[in-house]
């Protein structure tokens, strides 16, 4: 089986490569994961090396692609899962959620909280953390807010650091808002703990929330709210997606399948009025 991540760095596909790991191997395949780093032109010569592997399925991370890497993969014959996001006009069979919805309803939860001046946190922005945005914006848009100035990238690696250092930056140039949307979980513990040493007090002074509720979110201090990706299921079902489609040639599954996310409340965030 052929898997391709965009990265091996982010803990973020470490359960998700974990269920599918577990699944296959449990039913006597082997696993080749590849390493897009984000690429699309790497992507591509992912699916050619693999495709020269002769694997019998291939899973793989995003919707988008170059024109030649969606080719051979139409053209493979083979079973093709897209993972993660879902396509208007999937390959084969898409798994995922809708990255730009989740990133409105995260920002609509918390513009019903009652915060106006919500910040948007992010380090590279690939094309998950785009949509993401492009959620945040149309939710502030909807509710007549303005994003400009709330808007903080530095274009790296997401991590814990990275976080405290967009938080330090954003104090530094006197924009701090009353609440954080942040790409993902560890940027909103890196901006949690920065607060702290700042004097900043969560959520008193400012409310943070993050994506894909990682393990340590329910156990920060203040405990992180965060919205959930099911990325375990993600993987499991993808799995076995792919061991159907072999071995009965049937797919057991629609074409599309919307796994969706879960905004979780946790100590982070509360209402301007509370």
């Amino acid at each position: 089986m052929g898997i391709i991540v965009p990265t091996l760095y982010n803990v973020i596909f470490a359960e998700y490569l974990q269920a599918l790991h577990e699944v296959f191997l449990n039913s006597g395949f082997q696993v080749v994961v590849v390493n897009s780093r984000y690429s699309q032109s790497e992507e591509e010569q992912a699916i050619r090396t693999l495709l020269g592997q002769r694997v019998e399925a291939i899973i793989i991370v995003g919707v988008d692609h170059t024109p030649m890497a969606r080719r051979l993969l139409l053209q493979s014959r083979i079973p093709v899962i897209e993972t993660f996001e879902l396509s208007e006009d999937p390959i084969d069979i898409n798994i995922g959620l809708s990255q730009s919805r989740a990133g409105h309803d995260a920002t609509r939860y918390l513009i019903d909280l009652g915060h106006r001046k919500i910040g948007f946190m992010v380090g590279n922005l690939d094309v998950r953390a785009a949509a993401r945005l492009g959620g945040y914006k149309l939710a502030m848009q909807e509710a007549n807010l303005s994003w400009d100035g709330l808007i903080s990238s530095i274009p790296q690696h997401s991590t814990i650091n990275l976080g405290a250092a967009i938080m330090n930056t954003l104090v530094g140039k006197q924009k701090v808002p009353d609440a954080i949307f942040c790409i993902d979980d560890n940027l909103a513990l890196g901006a949690l703990m920065e607060c702290r040493k700042l004097g900043l007090r969560v959520p008193e002074d400012i409310s943070i929330l993050g994506f894909h509720d990682l393990e340590f979110a329910a156990y920060a201090s203040p405990s992180l709210s965060s919205v959930a990706t099911h990325r375990r299921e993600l993987g499991e079902l993808s799995a076995k997606t792919a061991i159907a489609a072999i071995t009965t040639k049937s797919r057991g599954v629609e074409n599309r399948v919307d796994l969706g996310y879960e905004i979780v409340t946790r100590q982070s965030t509360r209402g301007r009025s509370s």
